[in-house]
């Protein structure tokens, strides 16, 4: 199976990325896997979820090397990438007829690497006050 896995190294780390056609649990897990490679052994992460059918922890099968934090319910507000998902729709992604999946494909990892090739903006972007203030 293809994966289509972005990795971007940057100054301040690097960004990952797995562009699928579809969202559910089995994907989320396999998200959850090949992130946790690319995590330094020294390094525990915990990750934001907002209340997706696919983000149940209970059901997920989740590397030792994270944790998962879920949000409360409607409460898109807090959620870091919700602000990342806007900008990347108003990319050339936003109203487009692509030819086939494959177009889709190609789209989606080209908008996140240009999005990913600065990371100030994705720090803009996410860096949320209360992401700051426990990160400090």
């Amino acid at each position: 199976m293809d994966l289509h896995l972005r990795r971007r190294r940057t100054p301040t780390g690097d960004s990952f990325a797995l562009v699928r056609p579809y969202a559910d649990m089995a994907m989320m897990n396999l998200y959850l896997a090949e992130f946790a490679h690319t995590i330094p052994e020294d390094v525990h992460v915990v990750m934001v979820l907002d209340g997706a059918g696919w983000h149940g922890e209970k059901a997920l099968d989740v590397p030792t090397n994270i944790t998962l934090v879920a949000l409360p319910p409607y409460s898109p507000q807090l959620n870091p990438v919700e602000r990342l998902w806007l900008y990347l729709r108003e990319t050339p992604l936003s109203l487009c007829v692509f030819r086939d999946r494959q177009a889709v494909i190609d789209a989606c990892c080209n908008v996140w690497n240009r999005a990913t090739k600065d990371p100030s903006r994705i720090q803009s972007l996410c860096n949320y006050p209360y992401i700051k203030a426990v990160s400090s």
